[in-house]
């Protein structure tokens, strides 16, 4: 396994395997980050190749790129787009779209603020060729405004084609009369041109309750071979409705292995998802050009035996890791520690290997709930479906972010 540190201006990825040997409990952060800095002359994220036992007779196949109706809007997608969360580098946006991408997905908050203004550089030149979705969060309706104003100063673009409602966590959030108001007369004034929500928590509810507005556009909903039946129904009755769905942690937290023999499962797992039809687009974060061709490659073929053999290893490999976002965890907890969103920074940091996401979006859940709360009950009562040992995960998060939440 290994772990992503930005260090002054560069971004460097360490081994953490002898760590994780030595406290299979957690991670201690001290250790980590002394390991860490003593080996960083070790080289750099592994990529997994995409089949490799078949290359040969494959590299020289050429991709045919899907595009899919977005619901709708009537705008057509790239069927794999690229989430841009983690893109510090244009090129590799230039790349994406030189391969065929058109779908780009960032957000005001991303990077600290700094993400927008990467994919500005790029739509710059190329802003016929791109279709952008940014995201703005409930505030009041002027603070919500001008947060979209900054977006498009930001991105350098007049128009914004798909402004999202950030990460909705209840029922009532979609149907917040104050931040539809707010996206109505953003819309009135030609600054965007569609409207949509995205949902991490309780996503079945949001969902459903976003749906009754009549009022969206689109919803960014987590969806892999792992999602569960009331999401999965929920994505197929908004479809029908005729939103266009796209969807986000398609690879199941992008977990690396050797273990794989020539097998990729992060490409199988895309490829599920690219089964149902329902899903007009997805966004997998992409930081390099090998990510970019690992990602379009996965349209070299339809979803078959070996991709559910590399999906099936790659569960069993890390069937205590992967959490799979249902919200069965959600309110469990009497000190109201908000366990979903603390699994999602650990797989930011061991899946992703980027510590500083996983630290800054720890840091923003411990700004607004509880998150150093939990005090390491002996008879813990937060029960997870997919059997993930939630104790030891939440004792995991406490030794490797609160020595620096300050």
């Amino acid at each position: 396994m290994w772990i992503h540190i930005k260090s002054g201006c560069k971004h460097l990825t360490f081994p953490i395997q002898e760590i994780m040997m030595k406290k299979k409990a957690g991670i201690n952060r001290r250790e980590f980050v002394k390991t860490a800095l003593a080996g960083s002359a070790i080289g750099v994220l592994p990529v997994t190749l995409p089949r490799l036992n078949q290359e040969k007779t494959e590299k020289n196949k050429p991709i045919e790129i899907e595009y899919r109706k977005l619901g709708k809007t009537n705008l057509k997608v790239s069927a794999i787009g690229m989430g841009v969360m983690r893109t510090s580098d244009p090129a590799v946006i230039h790349h994406a779209i030189d391969s065929g991408i058109n779908y780009f997905d960032t957000a005001h908050c991303y990077m600290n603020g700094n993400n927008e203004p990467i994919v500005g550089t790029v739509l710059k030149t190329r802003r016929k060729e791109v279709i952008i979705a940014t995201k703005v969060h409930i505030a009041s309706e002027t603070e919500m405004i001008a947060s979209v104003e900054s977006s498009l100063k930001n991105l350098q673009t007049d128009v914004i084609d798909i402004i999202q409602l950030h990460s909705l966590k209840e029922a009532e959030h979609p149907q917040n009369e104050e931040a539809m108001n707010a996206l109505s007369k953003l819309r009135q004034r030609g600054l965007v041109r569609f409207l949509g929500f995205t949902t991490h928590k309780n996503q079945a509810e949001v969902m459903a309750a976003g749906l009754e507005t009549n009022f969206y556009d689109t919803i960014l909903v987590t969806y892999s071979y792992k999602t569960n039946d009331d999401i999965a129904k929920m994505i197929d009755k908004a479809a029908k409705a005729g939103l266009g769905i796209i969807a986000m942690k398609t690879q199941q937290g992008g977990f690396k292995s050797d273990k794989f023999k020539g097998m990729s499962p992060h490409q199988a797992a895309l490829r599920w998802v690219l089964q149902n039809k329902n899903i007009a687009t997805t966004i997998p974060s992409m930081v390099a050009f090998a990510h970019v061709d690992e990602n379009v490659g996965t349209m070299r073929e339809k979803f078959g035996a070996t991709d559910q053999k590399a999906l099936d290893q790659y569960g069993q490999l890390f069937e205590g890791e992967i959490c799979n976002f249902c919200g069965s965890c959600d309110k469990l907890c009497p000190n109201e520690v908000p366990v979903q969103d603390i699994n999602r920074c650990l797989m930011y940091a061991k899946g992703y290997r980027d510590f500083d996401l996983a630290l800054n979006t720890y840091r923003e859940l411990h700004a607004v709930s509880p998150v150093t709360a939990c005090v390491d009950c002996s008879n813990c009562i937060v029960h997870c479906e997919s059997g993930l040992n939630i104790p030891r995960r939440l004792q995991e998060a406490r030794e490797l972010f609160n020595p620096v939440l300050t």
